[in-house]
Order: structure tokens, then sequence, then C-alpha cells
């Protein structure tokens, strides 16, 4: 049937790789007797396929009815009639339910590591790409609003004869009926901050009739009741006047103090979402984190348009954490996955918002991985400054437990102290190194070291083999050998930029942490289908964005 032209991906992997997730691995989530239902197995083919084509569930639905090519990769029978498409719905939602969202990507790397496509060792790299949420943006304003709302709409499906008792519904459904829209708001700051106050009113009554003891216990277990309750618990204060009237007022920051964005509620549709931002890029966004790991062992290749059996960069790990999770924080987590699957790299290519040297130092020590990233750079005021002493310009001594400063002169306290800086998750330690105030007074160049006039020069070193390993790593940063090393981390933004443009892997397709990593696990297996057919069909690795005239130059290098 497609003689003379390639085979398309659903038929390529049902010929190399056969039944790719038998029922067997989902017994667990579908194993026991109910009604009867569809293959597990064959549902999650279903929605990678429906990845690699970006197509929503009814698409996906139409397409398993429709096109021979899916019915093939499936073992259906050309007048199957499919299922409806509410059932791709009920399989997330059951995968979920069990911890099943990465047993695809485990199948999959498993079943290469068989055929000889993966293997533990080599090059990996990573990095994050931000998940915007599937709800919309709320200002604090329009959060308050939309939290009452959303609990008046959960509580007059369940209880409408007692919200009808509770509340005056003419008068609130006129204010919490339509969605609450900034454009539909006032646009005086003054009549916006009463009718802030008249949400908080309004959401603390709410939550007074529903936690009455003559209330149904079953409605202060509502979710939306609940979002309420945090909602108004982070955004409002309720205080006592002179004359004993309750009087609600928004929190203000420098004031009241607000929660942290970590803690802090952004929609009462999607709990899990949270603001977040990146400092280098300036942007801000409402969702989460993907954290992408991918092989990248692959030659610099002068022939481009050459053959070769080399096989593809696999992705090997996904990790999705909500906006406000640090980098720095996964490294161990992605490490620790590679580890449960046996794919360790020998050296972890990443950014300089991954790594510290307390990292560096423990990945080689429990994992055996280098890792090749930049390390922060010194960031004492003589660095900064590129003038005079900095820690570089000591001598330390740590089996005599002293300093030696450029001039000679020697230290002469020697303490272990246990640090914590802005946003560190744990205290390091560190050893304080301390110069007499006798010695650094008549120092010709005192200027040059310190300006502290009341005692002498302090350091803080690392304990030892950190302390070295930043020296080592430093040094090395500079060469031009580690430089063009590490120019194999830039590969990982063209893996970024196939998730986005293929997948769309930047918008969640769905509400909450668990079904968003299921989504962007789907979307991994994915493209690595899709570059698995690409090496099966005989087109190699090639460098992105390479015009005529740069193989046109390599083809003559050679």
């Amino acid at each position: 049937m497609y003689a003379g032209r390639e085979a398309p991906l659903p038929v390529v992997i049902r010929d190399q790789l056969g039944e790719l997730f038998a029922d067997e691995q989902f017994t667990v989530a579908f194993g026991a007797r109910g009604r009867p239902g569809w293959s597990p197995g064959r549902l999650a083919l279903v929605t990678v396929l429906q990845m690699v084509e970006n197509l929503t569930d009814r698409q996906a639905a139409d397409a398993v009815r429709d096109k021979l090519s899916w019915k093939y990769a499936l073992g259906l029978a050309l007048a199957d009639t499919g299922f409806d498409a509410s059932i791709l719905s009920e399989f997330r939602a059951r995968v979920i339910a069990h911890g099943l969202q990465e047993r695809v990507l485990d199948l999959l790397l498993a079943r290469l590591v068989d055929e000889g496509l993966l293997a533990a060792g080599g090059k990996q790299r990573t990095d994050a790409t931000h998940v915007v949420s599937a709800v919309r943006d709320l200002s604090r304003l329009e959060l308050a609003g939309e939290s009452v709302r959303a609990a008046l709409e959960a509580l007059a499906a369940v209880a409408p004869d007692w919200l009808a008792q509770a509340v005056d519904v003419p008068g609130w459904s006129r204010r919490y009926g339509p969605r609450v829209d900034d454009w539909r708001l006032p646009k005086s700051q003054t009549a916006r901050a009463e009718l802030a106050c008249t949400y908080g009113t309004d959401g603390f009554a709410l939550l007074s009739a529903v936690y009455d003891p003559g209330a149904p216990p079953l409605l202060a277990q509502l979710p939306a009741v609940e979002v309420l309750r945090v909602v108004l618990l982070q955004n409002y204060v309720r205080e006592t006047e002179e004359h004993g009237r309750e009087v609600v007022r928004r929190r203000e920051a420098k004031v009241d103090g607000l929660p942290p964005g970590r803690r802090r509620l952004t929609s009462p549709y999607d709990t899990d979402a949270r603001w977040g931002t990146t400092h280098s890029a300036g942007k801000l966004w409402n969702g989460y984190k993907v954290h992408l790991s991918e092989t990248c062992d692959d030659p610099d290749a002068t022939h481009m348009d050459a053959a070769t059996d080399e096989p593809p960069n696999i992705i090997t790990n996904v990790a999705t954490t909500d906006a406000t999770v640090a980098d720095t924080t996964m490294t161990t987590t992605i490490h620790e996955r590679l580890q449960q699957r046996g794919l360790l790299p020998d050296e972890h290519y990443l950014d300089s918002g991954y790594p510290s040297i307390d990292l560096v130092v423990t990945s080689a020590a429990r994992y055996g991985i280098t890792l090749v990233t930049p390390l922060l750079a010194n960031n004492s005021a003589q660095a900064r400054a590129a003038a005079g002493f900095d820690n570089t310009a000591f001598t330390i001594d740590f089996d005599n437990q002293r300093a030696t400063c450029p001039q000679g002169q020697t230290s002469t306290s020697w303490g272990t102290v246990s640090q914590r800086s802005r946003g560190a998750a744990k205290a390091t330690d560190a050893i304080v190194v301390a110069f007499a105030r006798r010695t650094c007074q008549p120092c010709p160049v005192r200027q040059q070291c310190t300006t502290d006039r009341q005692t002498g020069r302090k350091l803080s070193v690392r304990p030892r083999e950190i302390h070295e390993a930043i020296r080592h790593a430093r040094t090395e940063q500079q060469t031009t050998t580690w430089r063009a090393k590490y120019g194999r981390r830039a590969g990982i933004e063209g893996t970024i930029s196939q998730a986005v443009n293929v997948t769309g892997i930047r918008q969640a397709r769905y509400r909450g942490l668990d079904k968003t990593h299921l989504q962007n696990v789907y979307s991994a297996v994915a493209i690595n289908l899709i570059r698995l057919t690409a090496h099966w069909n005989g087109h190699p690795l090639d460098r992105t964005r390479t015009g005529h005239l740069t193989r046109l130059n390599h083809a003559l290098a050679a």
C-alpha cells in the first residue's frame, strides 16, 4: 500500500514495535470487573497518537474510526466503530487516580533498551519551559468574586433548596450570575475597592451559612467551598471596630502580609496553578513548568545529508511542577527518576539555573554523573568590581586551618558555621576565617581588601572538597575547550521547540498538576515516536536551521 513512499507513523510504529502498550501494564487501574470497556493499552496509544497530531478528544475518536493507519496500529478490524470521545477523559482520570501517568514513557524506554537504541551512560541534557494553565488569568479582585461565584454554583447544584434559604438569590444572582470579568467591573479605584470588600463580606457570610451546625455536613466538604475559604484567608482580614461591628477589608502586603507565591491560589478552577516568572527573560505566566531530559550522544557529523545508523535523541524523563518551583530543586529529582529507569548518564548538560556546587559534588559521588554546567560567578564586592582581592587571592590551608593573604599575613581565627542563603531550602556548611584588626589596620593595600574599619578582613569559604571543586569548575569554565563542549546543551532548545510546535506543550489542555503532567508525558512519548519513525525511515540526525549554503560548506570541508 505504501510502496514508493514512506509509511505513516502509526504503521511504522506497529511494524517496528508491535504491541507497545499491553493491557497487562494497566491492570492496577483497569483490572476490576465492571461494565465492558475499551482496551487501556489501545487507549494509551490513541492518546499518544492524539499528541502526535495535536488533536482534540473528538478528533482523536474520529481518527480511530476513519484512518486506516490508526486502525492498523491499534490492531482493529476495518469495520470497528471505535468509541465515544468521552472515553478518553475517563481513561485519563483512571490513569491519574492510580498514578500511572508515566507508565507509557517507562514502557517505551524499556522497549528501546531491549532494542539496543537506548542505554545507560553517555550524555544527556535537560531544560525547562513554561506551561500556561487552562484557566484565564485573574486579578485579585476577579479572583475574589469568581471564588464566591464558583462556590455558589457548586452549592446551587448540590443543595438548591438550602441555598434559597441561606442567601438572597435574586440579589446575589445579579452580582454572581455572569462570570466576573474585569471589563464588567467599575473603573474607579474607589468603586473597585468597595466591590472588593463586598466580595469578601459575601464570601464570609456564605461560609458562615455553610459551617452553621444546621447546614448539611456535605456542603463544607465541597472543593469549591474549601477554595473560597482559602482565597478569603489569603486575601482578606476581618476586624472588629470600637462599637463591635465586624469589618472586612483586603489584605495589604506591607501591613498584613500576603502568602508566598508557592502557596497563593490564582484560580478557583485550578488550585495547582501558580504565577511564575523568569528573571532572565522577564516572562510572567500562570501555570506550570515542564522539565525535559534527552540523550544527546549524536556526533558532530560533517556530511549532513549522509545516512547514519545513529539512534535519535530520546526524551528520557519528564518532570512537571508548578511555576514557582526553582530549577535547582529539580536536579536531584531528575537524577533519581533516571536511576529508577536505569538510564543515568555519565555527563549531564544543564544551564546555570539547575546546579549548585553542592549538587556538582553530590551528583558525582552519589550517581557518578558529571554535571557540565556553568556555575554562578563569584559575587563578592571585589569580584563584582574586578578590583582588589577576592577570595581567590587568598591561600587556604585546610590542614592547619588558616589562610594567608596576598601580603603574606596569616589569619587568627577559623570557625565552622551553618549558613542559609535567601530562598535556599536548607543551610550549608561554611568556614569563616578572620584576620586580626591589628594586622589589617596598617596594611598598605587595605582599601583593596576590605572597607571595614572596625575589624580585619573576613572570608567565608566552603569545606575543602567543595572549595576545591569551586576553584576547579570556575577555572575550567574559562577555557575554550569547555565552552565548545558546553555548546551541546543548546540542542535541548530544539526539543522544546518541537514539543511546542507539534504537541502544544506550552498550553495545558487540562486543569491540575497531575493532568498537566500526564499531557507532558504523552507529548514526550509522541516526540520520541516521531523521531524513531524518522530514524527507521532513513532520515539522519540533523542540525536545526541548517541552510543549503551551510550544507554545501560542510560537504566541501569533508
